[in-house]
């Protein structure tokens, strides 16, 4: 099948394309994100299944905004990884009644994403080109979807990552001549 045949079947709702695609074709790449990503056993049914249902929110619009830049499979891999990253975070256990830190360690904590958040602010500030700051803030510190901002700002996703890829380099060049600055 092409990657648009895939897609529609799956859009489509296609029983058998799906568990096809999902738990034969895909399983080997799958099995490998999960054991990057987890530092422990997940059930593969599981988190494909809730993969799958986030494919499928709003009407599959993820499989809709798919624009066939790459294969199904590289465009699939990534999305993956974020999505197994951000429910990681979701499902960190803590069966202990302990809190994960203690008070000291909490404050100082505290403390040190202040004097962080403080100095990204204070180079947005130096940034002449607000818009990669937008693209940094939505995309790196806040964790939108890709396709989600592109549609935000009216652009292609492709054009987005170019617009990141920029906005990073100057950020970049802005922090060297701070800390340039600060030697002196």
């Amino acid at each position: 099948m092409t990657d648009q045949e895939i897609i529609k079947a799956l859009i489509e709702h296609d029983e058998h394309v799906t568990k096809d695609f999902f738990f034969v074709k895909c399983r080997p790449l799958f099995c490998s994100i999960m054991d990057i990503v987890f530092d422990y056993k997940v059930e593969y049914d599981e988190m494909v299944n809730e993969l799958y249902l986030y494919l499928m929110e709003d009407d599959a619009i993820k499989l809709r905004n798919f624009e066939y830049r790459s294969s199904v499979y590289q465009w699939l891999k990534i999305l993956a990884i974020r999505y197994f990253i951000k429910k990681r975070a979701r499902m960190i256990d803590n069966e202990s009644n302990e809190p994960p830190y203690d008070k000291q360690e909490q404050i100082a904590a505290s403390a040190s994403d202040a004097a962080v958040g403080y100095d990204l602010e204070r180079l947005f500030e130096a940034m002449p080109t607000k818009r990669y700051v937008k693209v940094i803030r939505r995309l790196i510190l806040e964790d939108c979807e890709p396709e989600e901002l592109a549609r935000e700002m009216k652009i292609t996703t492709a054009n987005l990552y170019n617009i990141k890829r920029r906005a990073m380099a100057q950020l970049t060049r802005i922090a060297l001549n701070d800390i340039k600055e600060y030697g002196k």
